[in-house]
């Protein structure tokens, strides 16, 4: 009887044991479930009838072009474009036209300064060239007369049968004459009947005492000389009717003198007679 009842004890507890794994295997069969996404039902796909297809199918040829047409429009593109044998050629072309350009090397500071050095001389060649050529072009026969003669010949300078102060005085009231506008030396030889080179050599000689100056001006596509007075001679004309040439107190007359004792400074007598000249030369 003991046997019979630990038999059925065991099999109790083996039954326990059992549920309990059976319990457990639901559980975990429950979890997974939870875990598993939910399968996703696919639309059923809509059976079309064979007519309806084949009228989409043409419409679709319809509105696609022809390959014929598209194989023109091909070649048209393909014409339109340059072949890549044209364009390599003009790169080439391009490449060999353009030469290589070789940067210039830094000069030196002597190769400066030697660069300036020879600038400054071939500028300076050029203004002296320049220079000599403007005085070839202005060169007149008086330039040429005054380099064959010497400073004393000039000044010793007579002309035959010629009272030589006499004509020097002649020359200059003439000159004087036309003031600081002066004349041409030209016109003066004619008036006085002499050749140019005599003409030349008196005005130099002239000059030289610094009784005139010459100019030298453009006249009529020729470079002459003009003579302006510098020293005008003195004539006797300009003294008359002085009052000093009569003055009864011309002993006492002195410049140091104070007024009232007679001197030039404040005569009226002397102050007459000047304005009575000048109105005269205005005339």
């Amino acid at each position: 009887m003991i046997k019979k009842e630990t038999n059925a004890d065991e099999l109790k507890k083996e039954l326990a044991v059992y549920k309990k794994e059976l319990e457990k295997l639901e559980i975990q069969k429950k979890s997974k479930k939870k875990t598993e996404k939910p399968k996703i039902e696919k639309p059923k796909k809509k059976v079309v009838k064979k007519k309806v297809v084949k009228k989409i199918v043409e419409k679709k040829k319809a509105a696609k072009p022809k390959k014929k047409v598209v194989k023109k429009i091909v070649e048209k593109k393909k014409a339109a474009k340059p072949k890549k044998k044209v364009v390599k050629k003009k790169v080439e072309k391009k490449k060999a036209a353009k030469p290589k350009i070789e940067k210039p090397k830094k000069k030196t500071k002597a190769e400066i300064a030697q660069a300036k050095k020879d600038a400054k001389a071939a500028k300076e060649k050029a203004e002296a060239e320049a220079k000599a050529a403007k005085e070839a072009a202005e060169r007149t026969p008086e330039d040429d007369l005054e380099e064959q003669f010497s400073d004393e010949q000039i000044r010793n300078f007579q002309i035959e049968k010629m009272d030589m102060d006499k004509l020097t005085n002649k020359v200059c009231e003439i000159i004087a004459d036309f003031e600081d506008k002066g004349m041409l030396q030209s016109d003066l030889w004619k008036k006085l009947k002499l050749n140019s080179r005599d003409g030349s050599r008196l005005a130099l000689r002239l000059e030289r005492r610094g009784l005139i100056s010459r100019e030298k001006i453009l006249q009529k596509g020729r470079w002459t000389y003009k003579l302006i007075i510098e020293q005008a001679p003195i004539k006797l004309e300009s003294l008359m009717n002085s009052p000093c040439l009569t003055c009864t107190v011309e002993q006492k007359c002195d410049f140091e003198n104070a007024y009232p004792e007679p001197s030039p400074l404040h005569c009226q007598l002397i102050e007459d007679w000047v304005t009575v000249e000048f109105s005269k030369k205005k005339k």
